[in-house]
């Protein structure tokens, strides 16, 4: 397991009981470098969507927590907050819910001279993605599949 990997599980772990505490869930845990700072990012949702207040007692009870444990050595920036509205969907769980939702796919390489997609997501596997995409003039909506390791990112659409 790489450093980020074992630092976003051990986070999640530590996470678990604090957004059961305050009601929430946890949506992603996520440790990146942007710059030349680390942000070790906590999303947080709830049906209904979180508000400041969930927000800032998990990122106060979490911070408390992270301070205790200790096992990051690298100076880090803490983050709290919603998905939002367009949220990526990474996990198998994201993809559940949002089956019948609208959401935007970008690929790696251009498919077919793009390498931007948008439809309704249908189903998914261990292997691929499809959705349906319904083209301008036509009666009937494409259905299009896709390979997971073609796809850089799938997140919800936030307008088709």
């Amino acid at each position: 397991m790489s450093k980020r990997e074992t630092y976003e599980s051990r986070t999640e772990q530590l996470l678990t009981p604090i957004v059961k505490e305050y009601g929430v869930e946890i949506y992603d845990v996520e440790y990146v470098k942007e710059g030349g700072d680390y942000y070790l990012r906590a999303y947080i949702d709830k049906e209904g969507g979180v508000n400041i207040t969930d927000c800032e007692n998990v990122s106060r009870a979490l911070s408390d927590a992270l301070d205790a444990e200790d096992y990051i050595p690298d100076a880090y920036i803490l983050e709290v907050s919603s998905p939002g509205l367009g949220r990526t969907l990474k996990k198998d769980k994201h993809l559940e819910r949002s089956l019948g939702e609208a959401v935007e796919i970008k690929t790696y390489k251009p498919i077919d001279g793009s390498k931007e997609f948008a439809g309704i997501l249908k189903a998914y596997d261990k292997e691929t993605f499809t959705i349906t995409e319904e083209e301008d003039g036509q009666e009937e909506a494409a259905e299009r599949v896709f390979k997971r390791a073609d796809i850089a990112v799938v997140r919800l659409a936030l307008d088709i």
